[in-house]
C-alpha cells in the first residue's frame, strides 16, 4: 500500500493542481484548479439589468459588505435600515439621497423591487431577519454567526428549504482561494492523515476588544431602543449596550461567535468536515472589565470523529483579547507527513515526517537500552543492526514551500461573487443554511460549555445536541 508521502508525489507526477515541490516553492501566486472556473459575468434580475440590494444594520459590517456588494458588476444599493438615526444619516450621505432609510427593517421586506438583502446587524436578530426575509422572497446574506441560539438553526434551515431562496452565511473563507489551497493540498496528501489542528485569532487593543466609540447624540430620540431590543430582555435604554452589543450575551455571542465562526468556517472548508462530536470550552472575563457579561479569552476543544472524507483529528481553537505580544490569527493543519501553516495571506507547507530513529539515538541516546547490563546492551545492539540497514533509516529531507494570494486579494469580494452568482443562476450556494449552523453551533457550544462546566456533545450530520 502506498504511504501517503508516495501517494502525494504520485499526484504531484500526475499533473494534479499541486505544483512540485523541488523548486523549494509551492507555485507562488499560480491559481488553485478551480480559480479559473470563476466566471462572475452579471446578468441582471430586476427590470432594469440590475440586483438591487438592501442592507439591514448599517454598523462597521453593514458598511463594509455594501461598499463590497457594489463592487460587484449589476449590482444597486436601493435600501437601508437601522436603529440609529445617524446610520441612516450617513448611509444617504455616503450613497445618495435616493438611497431609502428605514428604521423598521420591515419596510424593505415590503418593497417588491428589492432582490437580496444584507443581514448585518447584532446577531439576535439574525435568525428572525433571515426567515423573515427569505419568507418575502428575497435573497439572504446573513452575516455569521448564523444564528444566535443553537435551536434557532432548525428555523433558518426550513425556511431556505420551504422558500428556495438562496440563502449565503457571511463568513468569507468558504470562498477564498487560500482555504481553497488548503483544502487541494490536504486532498492531494500533502501532510499524509490529518491528525491535528490549531487556529487562534487574538486582538490586543481596545477597539478590537469591541468598545466601539459611541456618538455624542445618542438618545432615546436617536436611537431606536425598542426596536433594537426586540427579542431580547426589555431594559432601560442603554447607549453603551446599543453601540457595544458585541459586549453582552442578550444581543452578541462572545468571541466564540464572532471569530470562532470564522476559523471552524476555514476549517470544515479545507477538511470537507461537518463538524466534531464533542466540544470543551474554558475562558472567562480576564482584561476587559468594563461591564461587558462575556468572555474576552476563549480556548475550546473539539473532536472530530473519523468520516468517509477525513481520519480523526482534534482541533485546539482560542480567541484571546489581551494578546500582549500583538494580534495574531493563524491555522496548522497537522498531518503524519507536515504540516500546513495558514495566516490571512499565505500558507507555508513544511513536510518532514515521521523520523526513523538512528543507530546513535537508540543505542546510546535519550532511550532505555542504556539501562541494561552491558551484555544485554551488546546483544540487543547486534539484533538492532541486524535487522535495520543504513538504507532503511535514513532520514527523509525537511521540505519547506510557500504559496500566497495575489496582490490585492479579496476573499469577502469572492464570497458576494458566488452569493450573486447563485441568484443570477438559481443555483445552491455552498455556504448555505446547513453550512452555517455547522459553523455556528460549535462555536456557541463553546460559550455554553464555558457557562456550564461540562463538554457538550453535537452531532454534526443530525445537526443536533447528541
Amino acid at each position: 500500500m502506498a504511504t501517503p508521502r508516495r501517494r502525494f508525489l504520485k499526484n504531484v507526477a500526475a499533473g494534479s493542481a499541486i505544483a512540485p515541490l523541488s523548486a523549494s516553492i509551492l507555485a507562488q501566486n499560480a491559481p488553485v484548479q478551480d480559480l479559473a472556473k470563476r466566471n462572475f459575468a452579471p446578468a441582471g434580475t430586476s427590470p432594469n439589468g440590475k440586483i438591487r440590494i438592501a442592507t439591514i444594520g448599517m454598523g462597521i459590517i453593514g458598511f463594509i459588505d455594501t461598499d463590497t456588494a457594489l463592487k460587484v458588476p449589476g449590482t444597486e444599493l436601493v435600501a437601508v435600515a437601522d436603529a440609529y438615526a445617524g446610520r441612516r444619516d450617513h448611509a444617504r450621505e455616503v450613497y445618495g439621497n435616493e438611497v431609502k432609510a428605514y428604521a423598521d427593517y420591515r419596510e424593505i421586506l415590503d418593497r417588491k423591487d428589492v432582490d437580496a438583502v444584507l443581514v448585518c446587524t447584532p446577531d439576535h436578530w439574525h435568525a428572525r431577519m433571515a426567515v423573515d426575509a427569505m419568507k418575502a422572497g428575497k435573497a439572504v446574506y446573513c452575516e455569521k454567526p448564523m444564528v444566535q441560539q443553537v435551536e434557532q438553526g432548525a428555523d433558518v434551515i426550513a425556511a431556505q428549504k420551504a422558500t428556495g431562496a438562496v440563502f449565503q452565511v457571511g463568513s468569507q473563507y468558504a470562498s477564498s482561494i487560500l482555504y481553497d489551497k488548503v483544502r487541494d493540498l490536504i486532498a492531494g496528501g500533502a501532510i499524509g492523515k490529518i491528525n491535528s489542528v490549531e487556529a487562534r485569532y487574538n486582538r490586543n487593543s481596545s477597539i478590537g476588544a469591541w468598545q466601539y466609540s459611541i456618538p455624542t447624540d445618542a438618545s432615546p430620540e436617536t436611537c431606536d431602543w425598542d426596536r433594537f431590543l426586540g427579542s431580547a430582555p426589555k431594559i432601560a435604554f442603554d447607549a453603551t449596550r446599543f453601540f457595544r452589543w458585541r459586549n453582552y450575551q442578550d444581543y452578541g455571542t462572545a468571541v466564540a461567535g464572532d471569530l470562532f465562526v470564522h476559523l471552524l468556517t476555514g476549517i470544515h472548508h479545507a477538511t470537507g468536515s461537518n463538524g466534531p462530536n464533542r466540544v470543551a470550552g474554558f475562558g472567562g472575563t480576564r482584561y476587559w472589565k468594563d461591564g461587558r457579561d462575556v468572555p474576552d479569552f476563549v480556548m475550546a476543544l473539539y473532536d472530530y470523529a473519523e468520516s468517509a472524507r477525513h481520519a480523526a483529528f482534534t482541533v485546539a481553537m482560542q480567541c484571546n483579547f489581551e494578546d500582549g505580544g500583538g494580534p495574531e490569527t493563524m491555522f496548522r493543519f497537522v498531518g503524519s507527513e507536515g504540516v500546513i501553516s495558514v495566516t490571512f495571506t499565505e500558507l507555508t507547507l513544511t513536510r518532514l515526517g515521521m523520523v526513523p530513529s538512528t543507530e546513535t539515538a537508540v543505542l546510546k541516546g535519550y532511550n532505555s537500552v542504556t539501562t541494561f547490563a552491558k551484555a544485554e546492551q551488546e546483544r540487543f545492539g547486534a539484533k538492532w543492526r541486524a535487522e535495520n540497514r543504513p538504507e532503511s533509516i535514513k532520514a527523509p529531507k525537511k521540505e519547506v514551500s510557500q504559496w500566497k494570494v495575489p496582490a490585492g486579494y479579496n476573499e469577502r469580494l469572492d464570497h458576494f461573487n458566488f452569493f450573486f452568482q447563485s441568484i443570477r443562476e438559481k443555483k445552491p450556494v455552498y455556504e448555505d443554511a446547513t453550512f452555517g449552523l455547522r459553523a455556528a453551533a460549535p462555536a456557541l457550544l463553546a460559550n455554553e460549555s464555558i457557562a456550564t462546566g461540562k463538554m457538550l456533545g453535537w452531532d454534526p450530520e443530525k445537526l443536533a445536541r447528541a
